[in-house]
């Protein structure tokens, strides 16, 4: 048998063919977040009475960004858009990010969703989300 008939008799492996999927949920995992999507860095911190979110989002304007809360969700989103053109520019370096962005966060149970309250100042999204006071036990009396 010469060496090109023993080749083609290898034997059939089929995890070999395996081997092609095992990239493809990283691939798929990049391609399913557009290029211009970044997420912002953000400290979340409480005391006896609040949360605190702080967002820090340098160059981004206040119209462009949005808090809502819905069904026990808190959503911020916006977006942070490049001033520069890049018509006849060649960048050597690019660091920032720039796009669109949606972070968001199931609040805790005793968090009063309805007396939230957001600022904005040099670029950090501040959101102070006050604590519902805790229900006490009301006492009944048994005749």
């Amino acid at each position: 048998m010469s060496e090109q008939e023993r080749a083609a008799v290898a034997p059939w492996d089929p995890f070999r063919e395996l081997d092609f999927f095992r990239g493809l949920p990283r691939l798929r995992s990049a391609l399913a977040e557009p290029a211009n999507r970044w997420s912002p860095a953000l400290d979340a911190s409480e005391d006896d009475a609040h949360y605190l979110i702080t967002v820090e989002l340098a160059g981004a304007k206040r119209e462009d960004v949005n808090v809502e809360v819905h069904e026990g969700v808190l959503t911020i989103r916006g977006e942070k858009r490049s001033e520069r053109e890049d018509k006849n520019e060649h960048r050597r370096v690019v660091e920032r990010s720039y796009g669109a962005f949606s972070r968001a966060f199931t609040l805790p149970a005793n968090a009063d969703a309805e007396h939230i309250a957001a600022s904005f100042d040099n670029g950090v999204l501040t959101v102070d989300i006050p604590k519902a006071e805790a229900v006490k036990p009301r006492p009944i009396s048994v005749k």
